[in-house]
This record gives C-alpha cells, structure tokens and sequence, in this order.
C-alpha cells in the first residue's frame, strides 16, 4: 500500500513538473512562432502595399479585389520620367528651374550662364516612358500570385477593400486596406494564446491581427506594426 502511495505522490510530482515546465514554455514557444509568421505576414503586406500605390498611380483608385490588382501587376505598365542632365548650381542661383529649362529658347540662355544652347538642349532631357509594373516595383522572378495568399496557410487569402471617402472640403480621398487576423495566420498555435492576444487587441479598440492601410480613416497606408 505504502509503496502504491509513494509511486502515485512520485507521478504526481512529475506531472506537476511538467505543468509548470509547459506553462512557461508555452507562451515561449508561441511568441517564437509568432514571430516568424509576423515578419512573413508583415513582408506580403508590403508587397501589397507597393502594388496598390503603383495602382493608385496609374488609375487615381485603389484595386477592390485581388483579382484586378494581380492583373495590373503582370499585365500593366506605369509612366516614369527618364532624366538625363542636371542644373549646375549656377543655373539655380540664377534662376533656373528644370521647368523653365526645358521650355527654354536660345535668347533666353545667356541668361543662365549657358553659353552652347544646342549642347545644353541635347544634355538636358526629360522623357516619358513606361515600365512594366512587374519588373520595376518587384524585379523579375517575383511570384505575383503569392500576394493574395496568407504565409503558412493553404488556399487562405488575404481580406482586402478598397474605398472612397470624402473630406470635410469635399475632396474624394482613395482608401484600401489589406488585413488577416490571429486566428487566420496563426492556426494551428496555442488556441488560449491566439484567444488572449485577440482579447488584449479588442481592449485596445485595435484590429486583432495584423493590417495595412485603413478603409475608413487616411493613415497614408501605414501598417499597424508601423
């Protein structure tokens, strides 16, 4: 009997042990995770962030579905200004601006200290051209389709909308956000931990989870991890 005793009091220890260990490593390991899924998510958010500002650019709106922001990504272009030439610091002194210089005429170049206004003329350029939205905002080999996609999860999206608000001068001001909560990009951690961390955020009159832009107020498309 005594013996059975001492075995149940020996288990016993070692489950306690064991419970203690767990509550400490638990909300270490979880916080660990945490953080790699952070910095995946927060990088894709970005990269949403770069394709609606070069959308926005090009259509003066936000995309309202990944759907036509993809798109305009793989299939568009948007319009850049190739430089050739600089004003020297004279010319600015006197006056010169990259406006005036590039309406200048001949009478008018003594005036700035340009003695060879043929030479300056060829020197001094400001083209349009366009650029394949692709390459230039993400560099060859980008994966466009891994944008719309939460990291770690299979088949999961990000939520995203876009919006038109107006100001108190009537002016329409474009808005979109990007966002994917707790418990969608960390499924499969600690349940009580993500329950805790959406509770702490709720507290706080935050989003629980992590978002870029905002679809009711301008915050110049600032994440909230920024």
């Amino acid at each position: 009997m005594r013996i059975a005793v001492k075995s149940l009091l020996a288990l016993a220890s070692v489950l306690l042990v064991y419970m203690c260990y767990r509550s400490i490593m638990n909300p270490i390991e979880f916080d660990r995770e945490k953080d790699i899924r952070d910095k995946a998510v927060i990088a894709r958010l970005v990269d949403v962030r770069k394709a609606q500002i070069a959308y926005k650019e090009t259509n003066g709106v936000y995309a309202a579905n990944f759907d036509e922001l993809l798109k305009f990504v793989k299939e568009g272009s948007i319009e850049m200004i190739s430089k050739k030439g600089e004003l020297t610091d004279e010319q600015l002194e006197k006056g010169l601006t990259e406006e005036k210089a590039l309406a200048l005429t001949e009478e008018e170049a003594p005036n700035y200290g340009i003695e060879n206004y043929l030479e300056f003329k060829e020197n001094f350029r400001r083209d349009t051209i366009f650029v394949n939205v692709l390459e230039h905002v993400f560099g060859k080999g980008y994966n466009v389709d891994s944008m719309a996609y939460v990291p770690f999860l299979k088949d999961t999206k990000f939520e995203m909308e876009s919006n038109i608000i107006k100001s108190k001068s009537g002016i329409e001001i474009p808005l979109f956000e990007a966002r994917t909560p707790f418990k969608t990009y960390l499924n499969g951690l600690n349940r009580q931990e993500i329950i805790n961390l959406s509770k702490q955020a709720e507290a706080l009159n935050k989003y629980p989870g992590l978002k870029v832009g905002d679809k009711e107020s301008p915050n110049n498309n600032a994440g909230n991890w920024e």
